[in-house]
């Protein structure tokens, strides 16, 4: 198998991964932050360990800051239904996935106001339209790093010192950029951040995080057991406990763990490099292809690991079937979560076949990906 399905999960992962998993099933897979013996301390050990790795990794001052969730879809779910109130006005855009899209458009029931600006037909977006979406109101900006269609970059670093500029909280949704993409929550100004593990931080599914980098209140939408201030019938007030209500997905944070040293030993740049280096060789085997339509920016600066397209006249599901059973190549096809990203590339009738990097694959299978593309729109 061909695996270039990675921007939905990261696929293999490095060995240590599975080894840390395995490990704190078998050695100390007891409750963390819930008891005083030696397992229990292993297991609060490891996860403090892996906020410092996050908070290091996207330069966090406080590591207490670093909240576990089980993907980046519960993150911000947090954060936007956490922060957003009746009379707020929030701005988002066209190039989000629904796991932003459609917690805001659930808040219109509750009186939340949004603006979604809209984006260029290859993902990009002019941060001036941002800027001049603001409204007196306007409490919260929430972009993507990097969209999971096209795989355009966002100028983050503009789009956080507009929010700086205004006293507005930046929102990053990070899913497609986090562990392959340089992210200083500092330098760019980024009062949340929003990350998936399974994705480019390399860890098991089921883990997430959120990253909060700002004094703004965040009310909890969950309440729990915490192992902390047990006496209390209220939710305590401090992080990380205000937002983790019960036990830690504690196998999973161990694979994280991993997945993060793995991260910080390699270099995001190193691993940005290769990822580039592969989408460059892939897009140039079918750019000739007159069949072949390729969608997201020209530049490779402007582009992390993702490729959409679609063969001409044939279903991006029908493309997706001979790929898999013929070629023995998994990819993802169809509407991808994100409807109005589609809309903004012109493909929300036929959907795209998207094929996504990642560290581990090889130049030849992208060759042979490519080649399989060819072929099947001679068929």
């Amino acid at each position: 198998m061909i695996y270039l399905d990675n921007a939905a999960t990261t696929f293999p992962k490095p060995k240590s991964v599975y080894d840390n998993v395995m490990k704190a099933m078998k050695e100390y897979g007891a409750n963390p932050g819930r008891g005083s013996h030696a397992m229990a301390m292993k297991g609060a050990k490891i996860i403090y360990e892996t906020r410092e790795l996050l908070a290091e990794l996207f330069n966090l001052e406080d590591p207490m800051n670093v909240i576990f969730t089980s993907n980046a879809t519960d993150s911000l779910n947090i954060a936007i239904k956490g922060i957003l109130k009746p009379g707020d006005h929030v701005i988002t855009t066209t190039m989000e996935h629904n796991s932003v899209l459609r917690p805001i458009k659930e808040l219109e029931k509750y009186g939340v106001e949004n603006t979604i600006v809209l984006c260029k037909v290859d993902g990009s977006i002019d941060v001036v339209d941002i800027e001049n979406a603001i409204k007196n109101n306007t409490k919260l900006i929430v972009t993507t790093h990097a969209s999971n269609l096209t795989g355009t970059i966002f100028p983050i670093e503009k789009i956080g010192a507009i929010c700086k500029k205004h006293n507005i909280t930046y929102l990053l949704d990070a899913a497609q950029s986090a562990g392959v993409l340089d992210i200083d929550v500092q330098k760019n100004n980024i009062g949340i951040l929003s990350v998936p593990g399974h994705k480019g931080l390399l860890g098991p599914q089921g883990t997430g995080a959120l990253l909060i980098n700002s004094d703004i209140v965040i009310d909890t939408i969950k309440q729990g057991g915490t192992g902390s201030e047990s006496s209390s019938l209220y939710q305590p007030n401090f992080y990380p406990d205000k937002f983790e209500a019960g036990t830690h997905n504690l196998p999973g944070i161990a694979g994280l763990n991993a997945g993060i040293k793995y991260i910080l030993n390699e270099g995001t740049k190193s691993i940005y490099s290769h990822e580039k280096e592969l989408i460059d060789t892939f897009i140039k085997e079918i750019r000739n292809n007159k069949k072949i339509s390729i969608y997201g920016p020209e530049s490779l600066e402007n582009r992390c690991g993702v490729v959409p397209i679609n063969i001409f006249d044939m279903d991006s599901s029908e493309v997706a079937y001979i790929l898999d059973s013929k070629y023995n190549i998994a990819i993802r096809s169809g509407l991808h979560c994100a409807p109005l990203a589609h809309k903004t590339i012109g493909t929300e009738k036929i959907g795209a076949v998207r094929f996504s990097v990642g560290p581990f694959n090889k130049k030849t299978e992208v060759i042979i990906a490519a080649k399989a593309l060819n072929e099947i729109s001679n068929m």
